[in-house]
């Protein structure tokens, strides 16, 4: 297969000043031949691909790229972050996240090449080297799919795909031989140098008296960004001199004997490589060992979670914030970045590798442990089927956190004795999955598990319902997952797993068109869940029920509903009720109640507009316009379909392959098209797309 030959029109590839300012911004040196490059080359190419060893600067010129040219598409730049992703078949649901796509069906590749299939876009992939194959064939998936789309690559080789264009990154300029003091003070990897260490020093600047001792050292870290930004910090404690003189120690311990120094590329690596050894040699024992046991967290830490991890084997929990500042200080750890009401610390790529490297083994297995039991604790505090209060920021905590759990299961996955105990994990985040649109990933979750942990056990049970579930929310056949799953239950005579496999039978009775059978079965699961006290599980028995059983009986689909509403107002459970009045206000549909149809739609628009539920919202546009073609209003419901489509788009589903939904959405469509005439019907479908996210919310929410 060979990348679709299309006719294609590259952006605009002339450089405006706008942009050209752009190139050097605060904290970003240099990179203004590359950035140029970079452009010129994407007005020839659909694949660019940045290579380079690690520590020279090709993610943050990626980056730097997405900052200036989104303008230069129509849907933007997306920005995929690779390096927190180890399992290959996680690299579509990443790509999926990134778009914002809520995957609804098992292909996820070809839901992708769907989205994107005329969509003028540039997708860039950050770190492709430890997933070189899969992401090869992704990208030949996807170029081959669409007309329009463009990848940037950053990778340690080149991706090996046919029409593909590789930009090497080089080390930043250094001074030349000769040179004099203000030329010395031009070059990037001075500038940067300058840059790095007046934040050190203040008012630390190129003069007569240092520019030597400054060029030499450029010249002896080969211009390789990460290792200057590593040097730069020592000027703490050390001159520009002994710095100099301590690399020149360090480096010649380690460099290859005359005449059998390698290419330019693997002398770079030996560079910072020795730069690496000699910032750890640096640090503080204790200081050391928790470089090496941050680096088992790829989506970053916090302190407390840092506290809570990484003591024991020499170090204390005591000791464990003032050593984190201590690895901020001398940039090992990255400045914490604000995220909801803590703060979290990140380790670029190339310095976590160094210290998984470093971490010894008898410290690993304690820490395996560790790791895998505060995650477990973290998983079950942030699960959102619950019908309780603080759902949604349980959402926005569980979202950081995610590459670190990966690794809790890849853990759990890796042992045969713990892999019950991932297959829990992975069981108790199916609503996560389900509300976040993750539903391929958690199902590569469940599925690896279930294949780790056969025969008889809860976890296997709870895993089957799992998987069940989300497969049905994927219009997969649950129907197998239902059969092992409850007769398992009825083996291990276990009440809670039963009361889960009698729910998802009725699940997949309700989805083969057995309306009374499933009905009856999930009212069966919602008695054994209140006989066991399980409120929780009573929640999603009612939601699913009177979802499900919209269009078929409306009647106990709008009882199951209003039980629900209650049920969730009475604990404040807020996204949870959101998710109740939708299920009602579809029963109300069916039932001909426009006015409460309306009144509930509204309020979950409004509920999903402020909580940014973009899987959610398009749905309940979708009712809206619907009660507006049957007041007549028709030009309304063509733009409520306009709004609706664009967020449909977003999340790459469509009303049409929904059950609950197709019918009333090609009624409504029919019926304007047919009230106001082709023409004025597509003109006020425009309307609607162009309206954006808040004015989209706040047209629909007006009164009828």
């Amino acid at each position: 297969m060979s990348v679709k030959d299309t006719i294609w029109s590259p952006p605009d590839a002339e450089e405006p000043a706008a942009d050209r300012r752009q190139a050097d911004a605060p904290g970003f040196v240099g990179r203004r031949h590359e950035i140029a490059q970079v452009r010129r080359l994407l007005g020839k190419t659909r694949l660019l691909t940045l290579t380079g060893v690690g520590g020279v600067g090709k993610t943050r010129l990626a980056r730097r790229v997405s900052e200036i040219l989104p303008r230069r598409y129509r849907e933007g730049v997306r920005l995929v972050e690779l390096a927190t992703i180890d399992d290959e078949d996680l690299l579509a649901p990443a790509v999926a996240a990134s778009l914002g796509i809520h995957d609804r069906t098992p292909d996820l590749e070809a839901q992708l090449i769907e989205h994107l299939a005329d969509k003028q876009l540039l997708l860039v992939l950050d770190n492709c080297e430890h997933l070189l194959g899969a992401c090869a064939r992704l990208v030949e998936q996807l170029l081959y799919g669409t007309s329009r789309l463009q990848i940037l690559a950053t990778s340690r080789q080149s991706l090996g795909v046919y029409g593909e264009r590789v930009l090497p990154v080089p080390s930043l300029p250094i001074p030349r031989p000769g040179d004099r003091t203000r030329d010395i003070a031009r070059r990037d990897a001075v500038r940067l140098f300058t840059e790095r260490a007046a934040t050190i020093r203040p008012g630390f600047h190129v003069d007569a008296a240092n520019a030597r001792a400054v060029a030499r050292l450029a010249r002896r870290l080969d211009g390789i960004p990460l290792a200057i930004e590593l040097a730069a910090v020592r000027l703490r404690t050390t001159s520009v001199e002994d710095l100099v003189n301590e690399l020149d120690e360090r480096l010649d311990a380690v460099a290859p004997p005359a005449g059998e120094a390698g290419p330019g590329g693997l002398a770079r690596h030996q560079t910072l490589r020795a730069t690496m050894e000699w910032s750890f040699g640096l640090c503080s024992p204790g200081e050391r060992r928790l470089w090496e046991r941050l680096s088992m967290f790829p989506g970053g830490v916090d302190v407390e979670t840092a506290e809570a991890v990484c003591p024991g084997q020499g170090l204390a929990r005591e000791d464990v914030l003032d050593l984190m500042m201590g690895l901020v200080d001398k940039s090992i750890l990255g400045v914490a970045e604000p995220h909801g009401a803590g703060a979290r610390h990140r380790m670029l790529e190339t310095i976590r590798a160094y210290g998984r490297e470093q971490l010894p083994a008898a410290h690993a297995e304690a820490l395996r442990e560790r790791y895998i039991e505060h995650y477990r604790q973290l998983v079950e505090q942030v699960r959102v089927d619950r019908v309780e209060p603080g759902q949604i920021d349980r959402m926005r905590k569980l979202e950081p956190e995610l590459p670190n759990v990966r690794v809790a299961l890849d853990l759990c996955f890796g042992r045969p004795g713990d892999a019950a105990a991932g297959l829990e994990i992975a069981a108790e985040l199916w609503a996560n999955w389900l509300v976040a649109g993750g539903l391929s990933e958690g199902r590569y979750w469940l599925k690896r598990g279930l294949a780790l942990v056969p025969g008889s056990s809860v976890a296997r049970a709870m895993g089957l319902w799992a998987d069940g579930l989300l497969a049905h929310y994927q219009g997969d056949a649950a129907a197998a997952d239902a059969r092992e799953c409850l007769a398992l239950a009825r083996q291990l005579r276990d009440e809670r797993a039963l009361a889960f496999a009698v729910q998802l039978s009725g699940v997949a009775a309700l989805s083969e068109g057995d309306v009374e059978g499933g009905l009856a079965l999930l009212e069966e699961a919602r008695a054994r869940h209140w006989a066991r006290g399980d409120v929780h599980a009573v929640g999603v028995t009612l939601y699913v029920a009177g979802l499900f059983a919209a269009t078929m009986r409306p009647d106990r689909a709008a009882e199951y509903g209003e039980e629900l509403v209650t049920l969730c107002e009475r604990r404040n459970a807020k996204l949870f009720r959101a998710y109740a009045l939708y299920a009602v206000g579809m029963a109300r549909w069916e039932q001909g109640d426009l006015q409460q149809a309306e009144a509930r739609m509204r309020e979950v628009a409004a509920f999903w507009g402020a909580a940014n539920d973009r899987w959610g919202l398009p749905q309940s546009l979708e009712v809206l316009a619907w009660a507006a073609a049957a007041r007549g209003r028709y030009e309304r419901a063509a733009r409520l379909l306009g709004a609706a489509h664009v967020l449909w788009e977003a999340v790459a589903a469509s009303p049409a392959r929904m059950r609950y939904q197709a019918r009333s959405h090609q009624e409504c469509a029919e019926r304007a098209r047919r009230e106001l005439g082709a023409q004025a019907f597509t003109a006020a479908f425009r309307d609607g797309t162009r309206l954006g996210l808040s004015r989209a919310i706040a047209y629909a929410l007006e009164e009828p």
